[in-house]
């Protein structure tokens, strides 16, 4: 009888470890199939993503490419209208200070001024403050020329005050200065000549 229990407990546990091991095999096998399915499903899904994303990826860059040129089509059509709108302000800045610079010419300030007494620095200060007036009421005009310009405008405002203070300096009556200006201005070009040579230069650039 003891022998047919522990044969019996033998026994079970015989089945009892090969059930287990059977049972562990095919969870394992089941794990394997189910881990193969998913890698192939997996690489299949890839298949199909991968051409949709190289399509997306390059009608992107397409689609970005045009749009980039568009934009940068506008800007220039607005950059276009912007240069139209502001040519009538430009023309008209440049011929004020083509008015200014024939005003500004020596030959034509002396005329336009005359002395009002004997005095030569009395005179010097009616002529320069009469420059910086008319100077003061262009000034708005660099806003729409070039840098070019302006700095010819300045230099030649500062020119011909430096050569009125000059000329003031060396004689004792107004008459004497006004004579001696316009002597040197008739043998030497005016400076207001060459900015008005720039500013025709600069307008045939524009049109």
């Amino acid at each position: 009888m003891y022998f047919n229990i522990k044969n019996k407990y033998v026994l079970n546990n015989y089945f009892f470890y090969k059930y287990r091991n059977t049972n562990l095999y095919f969870k394992s096998y089941i794990c394997n199939e189910i881990k193969k399915s998913m890698e192939d499903k997996f690489i299949e899904g890839i298949a199909y993503v991968l051409p949709a994303l190289v399509t997306g990826g390059v009608a992107y860059l397409i689609l970005s490419k045009f749009i980039e040129i568009n934009t940068n089509e506008k800007k220039i059509e607005a950059l276009i209208e912007k240069k139209k709108e502001s040519m009538p302000l430009r023309l008209q800045a440049y011929e004020r200070l083509v008015l200014f610079s024939e005003r500004l010419n020596p030959s034509k300030l002396l005329v336009r001024v005359s002395p009002i007494g004997e005095d030569a620095k009395a005179y010097m200060h009616l002529l320069i403050g009469n420059i910086e007036q008319e100077f003061e009421h262009n000034m708005v005009q660099q806003l729409y020329v070039s840098d070019e310009v302006w700095t010819a405008i300045i230099g030649t405002k500062l020119t011909i005050v430096n050569k009125i203070m000059e000329i003031a300096e060396n004689v004792d009556t107004a008459n004497q200065l006004r004579e001696n200006l316009l002597d040197f201005y008739t043998k030497n070009e005016s400076p207001t000549e060459i900015v008005v040579a720039i500013i025709k230069d600069e307008v045939k650039k524009m049109l």
